[in-house]
C-alpha cells in the first residue's frame, strides 16, 4: 500500500499512529475518553473548538484532568458551571493559570504547578520511581492530547495550525506540516512559521508553547521563540552518512521518529523532566538579562540517553569518548548529562558520590558553570572549585557537581585518591584531546 504523505495524509498518519484516530471523526460532545485508544501510543484525540484562544488553553481537558485528580480542590474554586464560559470563578481560576505560564513560562508551571489564593493545583505528574504504585497511577492519569487543524488566532483570519500537542489542557508543542513530493519542504513550513504565525498571538508568545516543529516526510526542525522574519530554527535530525538528513527508514518515513520515538508520552515527560528549560543569560557589558527557552536537539537526546543506559551496566570505572562539532550545544549536553549522573542508581544505590566536570578553558568553565546551575533544580548542589583548596571542601561537603579546570585536574586526581575508598566519582572532561596534548588526563 502506497503511503499517503500529503499535507493532510501526513497529518492523519501522524494522528493515527499517536492517538488511534484520524482527528476528523466526530467526536462526542459531553463527556471526554478516560483513556486513550489501545491503537495509539498513549495520545487522546483533541477538538479544536474545545481551545481557548483567549488564554491559550483546552479549558474542557484541564479541568477534566483536575477534577479526575484533585477534585476537592477543584470544588473549592467555586466554579458552578465549568462549561459556562461568563461563569466568573471560572474566568478567574483560568486567568490566574494564563498569567503564571506567561510570567513563568510553561515548564515551571508543569514541573511546579500553580497557586490560587490557598489553594495548589497540580498540572502534571511526571516519571514514576520504580515500584512506587502511587506516582504509576498518578502518571496515567496525565491527558496527552493531539488536536488537528487547531485554530489558534483571536482575529478574523482564524488561521489554523497542523497540529498541536497538549499536556491536560496546557500547550506544548506545535507542528507545521508540508510534502516533498509536491515540492515542498520542511524549509516551506519554517518559512510559514517566520511570515504567517503572529509572534504576538498568545499561543507563540515566549515560553507558552515549548517548542514549534517545521517537518516534511524527510527531515524536522524546531524553534523554541517565534519572531516573525527572526525566528531561529535548528535541525532535529538523526544525522546520516556523517552529515545531516535522516537515514533511510524501510518501515515508514524517514521522519516518524518524532513521533514513535520522542514524542511518546514517556519521552516528552523526560525532556520536560530533565532537558527542556528556561534559562537566563545576563550581558556582562550592558548589565541587561535574557531569557531564553532550551529545547534538546536530537543529538544531544540521543547521547545522554545513551550514556545514561549503559553506565549503570558498566558501572564505575568505565571510560567513553563523545564526539561533536561546533555549534553542536556542548554545554548543554554536558550539563543534562551531569545533572542527571548524580541520580543513576544500581539496586537502589545512587552509583556516584559526585560528578566533577572538567572543562579546557577559563571562559568554557564560567559558561557551563552557570548552565549547569540553571539546569539544577537546587543550585546549591553544585561547586565552582576556583581554588585547588575548594576541591577538598567541596568533596567534603558532598557538592553533587563540581566543575574545574584541566590545569587542576591533578589536584582533583589526588584529592580523589586520599578519599575513603567508599566514595565513587564519574568524570566529564571536555576537550580531552586538545587540553596540554592530553598530557594532563589519566590514560
Amino acid at each position: 500500500m502506497t503511503t499517503d504523505i500529503s499535507e493532510k495524509g501526513l497529518e492523519t498518519l501522524i494522528m493515527v499512529q499517536m492517538t488511534g484516530g484520524d482527528g476528523l471523526a466526530p467526536v462526542p460532545e459531553d463527556a471526554l475518553p478516560e483513556m486513550p485508544l489501545s491503537t495509539g501510543n498513549g495520545w487522546f484525540v483533541g477538538k479544536p473548538k474545545d481551545y481557548d484562544r483567549t488564554q491559550a488553553l483546552d479549558v474542557p481537558q484541564l479541568f477534566h484532568f483536575l477534577q479526575d485528580t484533585q477534585p476537592e480542590k477543584f470544588k473549592k474554586l467555586g466554579i458552578a458551571d465549568p462549561k459556562d464560559v461568563k461563569d466568573i470563578a471560572r474566568l478567574k481560576f483560568l486567568a490566574r493559570l494564563s498569567n503564571e505560564i506567561g510570567k513563568r513560562g510553561l515548564i515551571d508551571v508543569l514541573r511546579k504547578g500553580v497557586d490560587d489564593g490557598p489553594l495548589s493545583f497540580d498540572l502534571f505528574y511526571g516519571t514514576p520511581s520504580p515500584g512506587n504504585a502511587k506516582s504509576a497511577a498518578l502518571f496515567a492519569k496525565n491527558r496527552f492530547i493531539v488536536t488537528r487543524q487547531l485554530r489558534y488566532s483571536t482575529d478574523e483570519t482564524r488561521r489554523a495550525l497542523d497540529l498541536c500537542l497538549f499536556i491536560n489542557g496546557l500547550p506544548v508543542a506545535t507542528f507545521e506540516l508540508k510534502n516533498s513530493l509536491t515540492k515542498q519542504t520542511v524549509e516551506d513550513a519554517v518559512e510559514q512559521y517566520r511570515r504567517d504565525r503572529d509572534p504576538r498571538e498568545k499561543l507563540f508568545q515566549f515560553g507558552r508553547c515549548v517548542v514549534h516543529l517545521a517537518v516534511d516526510d524527510a527531515e524536522v526542525a524546531m524553534c523554541t521563540e517565534l519572531r516573525g522574519k527572526g525566528s531561529w530554527f535548528l535541525p532535529f535530525n538523526k544525522g546520516w552518512n556523517d552529515g545531516a538528513g535522516n537515514p533511510p527508514n524501510s518501515a515508514g518515513l524517514k521522519t516518524d521518529y518524532l513521533w514513535k520515538e520522542i514524542l511518546t508520552p514517556q519521552g516528552l515527560t523526560n525532556i520536560l523532566e530533565n532537558y527542556a528549560q528556561i534559562v537566563e543569560f545576563k550581558n556582562e557589558r550592558t548589565g541587561r538579562k535574557k531569557r531564553v527557552q532550551i529545547f534538546p536537539r536530537y543529538h544531544q537526546l540521543d547521547v545522554v540517553r545513551k550514556v545514561l543506559a549503559i553506565v549503570p551496566r558498566d558501572g564505575v570505572g568505565g571510560r567513553y569518548l563523545i564526539q561533536h562539532s561546533a555549534g553542536s550545544g556542548k554545554s548543554n549536553s554536558i550539563a543534562w548529562l551531569a545533572h542527571q549522573l548524580i541520580g543513576v542508581k544500581t539496586q537502589d544505590t545512587e552509583l556516584f558520590d559526585s560528578v566533577i566536570v572538567v572543562t579546557d578553558r577559563r571562559i568554557l568553565d564560567d559558561q557551563i558553570q552557570k548552565t549547569i546551575k540553571q539546569f539544577m533544580q537546587v543550585g546549591a548542589t553544585v561547586g565552582h572549585a576556583e581554588h585547588s583548596g575548594d576541591l577538598r571542601k567541596f568533596i567534603e561537603e558532598g557538592k553533587k557537581i563540581i566543575i574545574s579546570t584541566v590545569q587542576k585536574f591533578p589536584f582533583i586526581l589526588d584529592e580523589i585518591a586520599k578519599e575513603e575508598k567508599a566514595k565513587r566519582f564519574a568524570i566529564i572532561i571536555d576537550e580531552a584531546h586538545s587540553s596540554q596534548g592530553g598530557r594532563l588526563l589519566p590514560q
